[in-house]
């Protein structure tokens, strides 16, 4: 019969060094994953979105992004009167649609706003709290901006003067739905 101690091999040195050795490379995974890490959340953020405009309610952001046609866009909203007496002061960022990039054309039939002459939203008049609306910019989206809505009937975006074109310094990133 064999002993536990027989079959683990010979007591001594090597098998301390082993588990030295061991704990060395662990530790070494774990500080490279805590940096990578913390690479990655210095571009990255977790965005909760909490309107109703958008399908999904939480974002992977990158921050820093300049969106693609269709892309969720993570912007500062403005400190415009009726934006701050909506969402206070220093309002949280926003999440919509990138419907128009710089050179696309905006313009509105009636209530509807086209881009590029397809339909995206719709103006209303007034917030359901009956406050008046502005209606947003129209003709070509400039350099370096975007036209940012969404197709909820009382999405706040760039199809209101309010919030208008979101150009970079605004923009904070692109949202990859996650929720």
């Amino acid at each position: 019969m064999t002993r536990a101690s027989e079959r683990s091999g010979p007591p001594g040195k090597w098998s301390g060094v082993r588990r030295r050795l061991a704990l060395i490379a662990l530790l070494g995974i774990g500080v490279t994953t805590l940096l990578a890490l913390d690479r990655w959340s210095e571009r990255h953020a977790l965005m909760i979105n909490a309107s109703q405009s958008l399908p999904h309610w939480a974002f992977f952001v990158e921050a820093g992004a300049f969106p693609e046609r269709g892309e969720i866009v993570v912007f500062d909203p403005g400190k415009d009167p009726l934006t701050r007496a909506y969402f206070g002061a220093e309002p949280e960022a926003f999440a919509k649609i990138a419907y128009g990039l710089p050179g696309d054309t905006v313009a509105r039939d009636g209530n509807m706003v086209l881009v590029n002459g397809n339909p995206v939203a719709a103006l209303k008049p007034y917030t359901r709290k009956g406050d008046p609306l502005r209606a947003g910019p129209v003709g070509d989206v400039p350099e370096g901006c975007i036209f940012a809505a969404t197709p909820h009937r009382d999405g706040f975006d760039s199809r209101y003067g309010h919030i208008g074109f979101v150009c970079r310094d605004r923009l904070v990133g692109v949202g990859e739905p996650i929720l």
